[in-house]
């Protein structure tokens, strides 16, 4: 069930929300930040597209352009093809969802979520059927008549949502709204959030700092750091192919490799560290024998055992073991190589929660080409 608004009008290759050379400086103590640095991005009707990244990286700040509560120094916000970059934000068609839930302890549930069509003096029997379909998209039928303090956190969060949801905008603006949720319930409400975000087919903005939440939810993710978007993609994409050091690291955890290129032969590249030591690349781009590149390696993609591997076609390093921590699902190893940084390799414990080594012993780390990726190349 779309809850959406019907416009026969509409052009579905039209983006719901665009961003045309968007920036935002502010004066601190007579300097100029540059918070947001020309931002050229499309949003796709009915898309869950994540804002991601670290505390002052410009994300809130973008959403908060996109909502009309900052106005941009320079560039073009559009909505559905208009230009709203002075329209106040009563007058833009997108509701935002906050950390704060802001909920009317006075009111039930059900006169929370009615409130905003009441305002607009919607028929009676219309604010009915409308809240009644929200209550049961959202998982609250029945709960109509508790308030707020007889609800739980994440039913709260729920609440707020179908009111935001009960009015019918074309996109929905989410600011980091688990933050105050439990890590349980915060994981719960990411598949709800998917859920009820595809039942309604509405637009969805979603920021977070939380890596974890984009990657469970997002149709595409945008990587913002210092103010700009450092790589733009779908959630594998994101984690399989970071463009940069920063994505690499941010996102999860990544192994990062320096080396030079010594050889390269059937479309791969070979960096050597020492006898027997070596990191099988894919070819990629302009790649040439006596090339500085980075490799990120993913520690979930190494494998880790203490006899010398029979084949050729894997990259393969020795190193020593510094520390091992059980995770439940998985055992964690820190390996300390000849290649440089220490390599963290995450083994499943699908068969057997014993350990493959321990600290202090001999490993040899082994993983498929296909698993190196160049960054940047």
């Amino acid at each position: 069930m779309s809850i959406v608004n019907e416009d026969p009008g509409d052009d579905s290759a039209r983006p719901a929300i665009e961003l045309a050379g968007v920036h935002k400086e502010y004066l601190s103590h007579g300097d100029r930040v540059q918070a947001v640095r020309r931002l050229d991005l499309a949003i796709a009707p009915g898309e869950f597209f994540s804002l991601l990244g670290p505390s002052g990286c410009g994300k809130t700040t973008t959403m908060r352009m996109i909502a009309g509560f900052e106005e941009p120094t320079g560039g073009t916000v559009f909505l559905d093809g208009r230009d709203v970059t002075r329209v106040t934000p009563n007058k833009r068609d997108v509701n935002m969802v906050f950390q704060s839930y802001a909920l009317f302890p006075h009111l039930t549930a059900y006169q929370n979520v009615a409130f905003g069509l009441e305002r607009k003096k919607v028929e009676k029997s219309e604010v009915r059927r409308r809240v009644g379909e929200i209550m049961e998209i959202v998982s609250l039928t029945g709960m109509e008549k508790r308030a707020p303090r007889e609800m739980s956190g994440g039913q709260q969060q729920r609440v707020a949502l179908a009111r935001a949801l009960v009015n019918r905008p074309r996109a929905l603006l989410l600011d980091e709204p688990l933050g105050a949720l439990d890590l349980k319930l915060r994981q719960q409400m990411q598949v709800e959030l998917k859920r009820i975000q595809r039942e309604v087919g509405i637009t969805f903005v979603y920021v977070t700092h939380d890596q974890g939440e984009a990657l469970t939810m997002s149709d595409r993710i945008a990587v913002m750091d210092a103010g700009r978007i450092d790589q733009l993609g779908s959630p594998r994409e994101i984690y399989e192919k970071p463009a940069t050091r920063f994505v690499a690291g941010f996102i999860g955890t990544s192994n990062l490799l320096d080396g030079s290129i010594d050889s390269v032969a059937d479309g791969v590249a070979a960096l050597t560290y020492g006898e027997g030591e070596r990191v099988l690349v894919p070819m990629s781009g302009a790649m040439k024998a006596g090339d500085d590149i980075e490799v990120s390696v993913r520690p979930e993609k190494i494998g880790l055992c203490q006899t010398a591997p029979t084949g050729t076609g894997d990259s393969v390093l020795t190193g020593i073991v510094t520390e091992v921590v059980y995770h439940g699902t998985s055992t964690n190893y820190t390996v300390k190589t000849s290649a440089g940084p220490d390599l963290v390799v995450f083994d499943q414990n699908a068969f057997s929660a014993e350990d493959l080594a321990g600290p202090g012993d001999r490993v040899f780390l082994t993983w498929s080409p296909q698993h190196s990726y160049p960054i940047g190349v």
